[in-house]
């Protein structure tokens, strides 16, 4: 989803400067009515690694992340035109995020800042503290606690400058850049930066501005948005009950810096507003299948930085756009190479545009069963893509999963984790590639350290998980995997040998092959192929695949899937 594409609002609105801090604040937006929907999402530090045990909260209910930063939050109330996520850990600030919500599973990012202590200060006194880019924050001294009483103590001082030139700014900015102006009216917002400031006191209780006083805020802008910067641009605070922004008071372009008044602290933000109107888009391959996970930029003419989604898993996108203009629309593949470009626009009214056909990409689609150590399908767990640039997940609600991604010409080799959300259970990475996306069937048990598994037509899976051997040759250069089944029949057995170790694509009278539950007739031809994806060392992992269609004993056609995730022996 675009978290909420640009900015927008009422043509005639104001950016007088004379506008007092908390004037016309109350939040008022009509967010649609009560749906429920589906979440998954990752909760990652400044540095993009995993936080585990995050706080999640959307709509009634919560979740903590795993060790991988993961989330799942299914059937839960949300707004129709906004679900509200929160993401809390201790040492971080609050993290919070709006997206527009769509049917299937929304995926959510958030990037959690660790609290930076700017300085300490003491009641009854002016002062104040600043950052190194600039950012700073003066005080009159009168402070209050939580209960609305006055404090008298020292006061530490949280600043965390958010510059909008941050390839992040869309995984830490709060909300979605949706707002409600001072008339009322929804809008969506272009920053020249935001700043959060947080107060605590001598036993760590929070504090905040005292009633009737005011802080001063100095916000750098950046260097590439001063040539457009104007000199006087509305304040917005973030309401953290309701998820979007809300005009409160002015800045000024003074010396570089946007300096003004607040009489409380959150999430300030320096913003332009124009208006607004909400376009859905597809975005769709030649054969007219979608592609999720398309990383997709708008930019307005003029414009310094872009706003960013990612398509769901049906190739939709949606949010808030500027009305009125015409608007460059940019679509890049998983390696961060620009796959499509065009324009859109004018809207004047909400607008599904329908599909966008990416005519020249190459896209691939990654499909697969998730079990658990039973060898029976996972029902609520997650499998991660990593390729490329790009780190994606899929829900797993029945063992299948899949990915349609679009492929980099460089980049062949992909990762897959899976994870059994009840059992915290983990396959481990996984390698493959794509000169065969099905990679079968994938086990999440820790105890399982290798395993061998096939799959015939739609029949039961067979699992071989004991007895394992993988040798190197003796004498020449290739391999052997012998294993030993431990869901069929006792006679059961598996084997296969190659005489290369380089990983690629090898046809079936490029290898040997036998497994006592594959009747193949060997005097016909048939389409089975073996993608070797990796060939560890000793104590490594030999990744492979084999997939196609046989002919059996019987004259049926059949169809077989084997995935083999072994340890090297030797």
């Amino acid at each position: 989803m675009l978290s909420t594409l640009f900015t927008s609002c009422n043509p005639n609105d104001s950016n007088d400067s004379s506008l007092d801090p908390g004037e016309n604040n109350e939040a008022t937006l009509d967010l649609g009515s009560s749906i429920q929907r589906d979440f998954m999402g990752r909760i990652v530090d400044e540095a993009n690694l995993p936080l585990e045990n995050v706080n999640i909260t959307i709509g009634g209910k919560a979740a903590s992340t795993d060790e991988n930063g993961m989330f799942i939050i299914n059937n839960t109330d949300v707004n129709q035109n906004q679900a509200f996520i929160t993401a809390e850990k201790s040492g971080y600030l609050k993290g919070m995020r709006a997206v527009v919500p769509t049917s299937g599973t929304n995926q959510i990012k958030i990037m959690l800042v660790a609290e930076h202590l700017a300085g300490t200060v003491a009641s009854g006194s002016n002062s104040e503290v600043s950052l190194t880019n600039g950012t700073k924050v003066s005080f009159d001294g009168d402070f209050k606690d939580e209960n609305g009483n006055a404090y008298s103590g020292n006061v530490k001082v949280f600043v965390y400058h958010l510059d909008p030139a941050n390839p992040d700014v869309e995984d830490l900015m709060p909300g979605s850049l949706q707002a409600q102006n001072s008339n009322g009216q929804e809008c969506v917002l272009e920053t020249y930066g935001m700043i959060n400031v947080e107060l605590k006191g001598d036993s760590g209780e929070k504090l905040n501005i005292a009633d009737g006083s005011f802080a001063q805020i100095e916000l750098p802008v950046d260097p590439a948005q001063i040539s457009v910067a104007p000199a006087s641009i509305p304040l917005w605070h973030f309401d953290e009950v309701n998820g979007y922004w809300i005009e409160d008071g002015a800045a000024t372009l003074v010396g570089g810096k946007y300096v003004g008044e607040v009489a409380h602290f959150s999430w300030w933000n320096c913003d332009a507003q124009f208006p607004t109107v909400n376009l859905c888009l597809n975005i769709v391959d030649n054969a007219n299948s979608p592609i999720s996970n398309v990383k997709v930029e708008l930019w307005r003419t003029g414009a310094i930085y872009p706003r960013t989604g990612y398509t769901n898993g049906d190739g939709e996108i949606c949010g808030l756009i500027p009305a009125n203009e015409v608007l460059t629309l940019k679509a890049f593949n998983q390696c961060s190479d620009l796959e499509y470009t065009t324009t859109i626009g004018p809207f004047s009214s909400d607008t599904n545009l329908g599909d966008i056909v990416l005519t020249s990409v190459v896209s691939s689609t990654i499909t697969g069963s998730l079990v658990d150590c039973s060898s029976v399908n996972v029902t609520n767990g997650y499998v991660v893509l990593d390729y490329g640039n790009f780190y994606a997940t899929s829900q797993v609600t029945n063992g299948l999963f899949s990915f349609s991604v679009l492929q980099c010409a460089s980049v062949l080799d992909f990762t897959l984790e899976g994870v059994d959300y009840d059992s915290f259970q983990t396959t481990n990475e996984l390698t493959f590639n794509f000169i065969n996306s099905n990679v079968g069937n994938i086990i999440a048990c820790n105890t399982i350290t290798e395993y061998v598994s096939i799959q015939v037509d739609a029949n039961p899976v067979d699992y071989y998980v004991i007895g394992i051997d993988a040798n190197a040759y003796q004498q020449g250069t290739g391999f052997t995997i012998n294993a030993k089944s431990n869901t069929g029949p006792i006679t059961d057995w598996f084997y296969i040998g190659i005489d290369t170790i380089t990983p690629g694509n090898y046809a079936f009278s490029q290898f040997g092959f036998e497994a006592g539950n594959v009747d193949l007739d060997y005097n016909v031809a048939n389409s089975l192929q073996l993608n070797l994806a990796s060939y560890g060392n000793v104590g490594d992992y030999i990744d492979a695949t084999i997939n196609g269609t046989y002919t059996d004993l019987s004259g049926n056609i059949r169809t077989l899937s084997i995935t083999i995730h072994v340890l090297r022996d030797n």
